[in-house]
């Protein structure tokens, strides 16, 4: 079993950053690739992003490409999130997940066996 712990969540004002991190246990995620999701009220969960499992290749969802970045440091059990420009449209609840049958990154939400608790992100103008 694998526990994720999101945190890093907040108040933020449009046009701000924030770094969400996702703190790992019960496994080192160094084999898999991990994930981040995004739901916020009324919507079906988006996926963010996603890292294969030694952080060399990174793929975004359309709506955040440019602006956030995921990264890993796999010696801390930890996934990151580096949130730049936000906008009121990024508002939600943040999730991290983990695919423990691929290494290499993939952006459906299906394919991801753990998944955290998540992260409130609010951004306000």
């Amino acid at each position: 079993q694998v526990q994720l712990v999101e945190s890093g969540g907040g108040l933020v004002q449009a046009g701000g950053s924030l770094r969400l991190s996702c703190t790992a246990s019960g496994r080192t995620i160094s084999n898999y690739a991990m994930g981040w999701f995004r739901q916020a009220p009324g919507k079906e969960r988006e996926f963010v992003g996603s890292i294969n499992y030694e952080g060399s290749h990174a793929q975004y969802g359309a709506s955040v490409k440019g602006r956030f970045t995921i990264s890993r440091v796999n010696a801390k059990n930890t996934l990151y999130l580096q949130m730049e420009r936000l906008t009121s449209e990024d508002k939600a609840v943040y999730y991290c997940s983990l695919d423990e049958d691929s290494r290499w990154s993939t952006y459906g939400a299906g394919n991801y066996d753990y998944w955290g608790q998540g992260t409130q992100v609010t951004v306000f103008s």
